[in-house]
């Protein structure tokens, strides 16, 4: 089994910046896959950012230039640097650890962005 937590929201003004974590502990592969997603209050959750094992990314197109993802592969840890922030932010951003055995999530923290 695997273990996420997040840490790193927060209130925020718009234009601003935050920086989530996300630590993985437990029976970690090699070769896996951890993404962000959020989920603001009545939509539904979404993938915000992704990233492999080797160092492959890839962006929602509403965060493209301004979420960065990246990873630590010796803690494990995956990041994310939200930079530009906007209101359309705000919501509750979750990590994802995926990897051949299937998917284990984090609890979420919660990102809010006022204007």
């Amino acid at each position: 089994q695997v273990q996420l937590v997040e840490s790193g929201g927060g209130l925020v003004q718009a234009g601003g910046s935050l920086r989530l974590s996300c630590v993985a502990s437990g029976s970690i592969l090699s070769i896996n896959t951890m993404d962000w997603h959020r989920q603001a209050p009545g939509k539904q959750r979404e993938l915000v950012a992704t990233i492999v094992s080797v160092g492959y990314t890839k962006y929602a197109d509403s965060v493209k230039g301004r979420f960065t993802i990246s990873r630590d592969n010796a803690k494990p840890a995956v990041y994310l640097q939200l930079n530009s922030l906007k209101p359309e932010d705000t919501a509750v951003y979750y990590c994802k650890y995926r990897d051949s055995r299937g998917d284990f999530w984090g609890q979420g923290t919660q990102v809010t962005v006022s204007s």
